[in-house]
């Protein structure tokens, strides 16, 4: 049987993968769909100051097993949802000493349009070393499914990707019929870049990864309805 990633939050305002927790990690509460973050979602900054080298860890240990995805020596895709959101926002608050509620509110309603809408996927794309990264349209990155492309949207230069920090920001929508092919793990899935001379393709998508973005898609078409 394919093991399903169950999400969860943490006192409800984190998002988390059980197997990532141990104790004395709080008590868990289920999570449903994917909502807009508010200001009751953060956590105060003298809090998340304090306790920021757990939620670093288990960042790294979420987007490692379930978003992360490398493509060639170059490009890495960090699939994005409500939880690495989540954790851009706390980051940026730190880093920005912003605790002022109202300056708050106007950046979650940036980072909220990040979140990804109903049948899509939505990534920031990042490049390690310099390249032929001028030329990147979204054409140039695809998912496949064994002979099944599709194809991504490369968008740019929006106020929410400025708020992020990223240079890039891809999404890619999925018909019913490519989100069926995409549930189906026993057909090989990837994701390519071909931009100039770098033609890479990543390896096969993982079971976890697959239903983790499963997941996204299942949470954002509930929380759209």
């Amino acid at each position: 049987a394919r093991p399903a990633q169950r999400l969860i939050t943490l006192i409800g305002w984190w998002v988390v993968e059980p197997r990532l927790l141990d104790p004395p990690y709080p008590i868990i509460l289920e999570l449903d769909f994917m909502n807009p973050l508010t200001l009751d979602d953060l956590l105060p900054l003298e809090e998340y100051v304090a306790r920021r080298t757990e939620f670093v860890e288990a960042h790294r240990h979420y987007c490692d097993q379930y978003r992360r995805v490398r493509i060639g020596p170059q490009v890495v895709l960090l699939f994005e949802n409500r939880q690495t959101l989540w954790f851009r926002i706390q980051e940026m608050l730190r880093v920005a000493r912003l605790a002022e509620p109202g300056w708050v509110r106007r950046e979650l309603v940036a980072f909220n349009r990040l979140l990804p809408r109903r049948h899509h996927l939505q990534a920031s794309l990042i490049f390690s070393e310099p390249g032929p990264w001028r030329k990147l349209t979204g054409d140039c990155l695809r998912m496949t499914i064994e002979k099944l492309a599709i194809p991504a949207k490369l968008v740019t230069c929006r106020p929410e990707d400025r708020a992020a920090g990223l240079a890039h920001w891809v999404e890619i929508e999925m018909e019913r019929s490519q989100r069926r092919a995409f549930a189906n793990i026993a057909r090989a899935a990837r994701i390519e870049v071909h931009c100039g001379e770098y033609q890479h393709s990543s390896n096969e998508l993982s079971e976890e990864v697959r239903q983790s973005l499963l997941d996204d898609l299942a949470m954002s078409e509930r929380d759209a309805a």
